[in-house]
């Protein structure tokens, strides 16, 4: 990302969960923010994401929002009040929550916490009592320091969601996150996602992953950690975590697409996988 300008990345991601709510019906996610918040402008590109070519990314997008959020779900129903959104783009989340003693925190680059909150003046979306930006410059400053100045108790248990954002990161960026949540106290826990090795992709998996490294390189964020499962099983155990929990893309359509009338599922040619840990 460069200094001083918001992500493009996060736009790409809100218009394809915008164009899932109304290409694909009943929504994976159900998001009655995400168009209002894009606005006008983006006519063009929200039709090129609603094409059967752009099918199976926009249901990835979705069902990797819902599976953050359900986890969430279940945090909560354990007691926990805390919610944190690392890198949270254009999420919408805080617009839409519906457990009214939980608390939102998100977490972003000031740049792009400035553009999303112009975003949301435009569409006249209301800011809620429940939610605090923490704009982090993670060059600067760590993040357990911007949670603590931003009101959220470090000794209080908190769920986190870190969707699109550990593949662009250093491997010590990485660990430094995933240590600090472990550090939160028994109930915590954090939904993110990772990218495998290219190497380790069969060709047809690699042709679809170039495409898309190309895309966000030339968006000035490139790609640069990938895991295999086995490793990100040993990152996040060695942070801390104590159960974990990974699911891919059959586990997914297992979760969120089995019986649609439209067929809409996502197709076997994965190039990453999610994770849940919990402390």
């Amino acid at each position: 990302m460069e200094t001083g300008k918001p992500s493009r990345t996060a736009l790409r991601v809100a218009i394809r969960r915008a164009a899932h709510q109304i290409a694909d019906p009943p929504p994976v996610l159900d998001d009655p923010i995400a168009l209002r918040l894009i606005g006008p402008g983006y006519e063009n590109d929200l039709e090129r994401a609603m094409h059967p070519v752009g099918r199976d990314f926009r249901a990835f997008m979705a069902a990797r929002s819902r599976y953050a959020e359900d986890n969430l779900g279940s945090a909560v129903a354990a007691g926990v009040r805390q919610y944190v959104v690392l890198g949270a783009g254009l999420d919408t989340f805080a617009y839409r929550n519906p457990f009214p003693h939980l608390h939102v925190f998100e977490v972003d680059f000031p740049a792009t916490q400035e553009w999303k909150r112009s975003l949301l003046a435009d569409a006249v979306i209301p800011i809620p009592d429940s939610l605090t930006f923490v704009p982090l410059d993670f060059e600067h400053k760590a993040l357990a320091d911007g949670l603590r100045e931003s009101g959220l108790d470090l000794s209080a248990p908190a769920f986190f969601s870190w969707l699109g954002v550990a593949p662009y990161l250093t491997l010590d960026a990485f660990r430094s996150t995933i240590r600090t949540v472990a550090q939160f106290p028994a109930g915590s826990g954090i939904t993110l996602d990772y990218a495998f090795p290219p190497a380790s992709l069969s060709p047809k998996r690699r042709a679809i992953f170039d495409r898309l490294a190309e895309r966000v390189a030339a968006a000035g964020e490139p790609f640069q950690l990938f895991l295999t499962p086995e490793q990100a099983e040993t990152e996040l155990r060695n942070a801390g975590f104590n159960r974990i929990e990974q699911v891919d893309h059959d586990g997914l359509n297992d979760l969120y697409f089995n019986g649609r009338a439209d067929g809409l599922k996502l197709s076997p040619v994965g190039i990453g996988m999610l994770a849940t840990a919990w402390v």
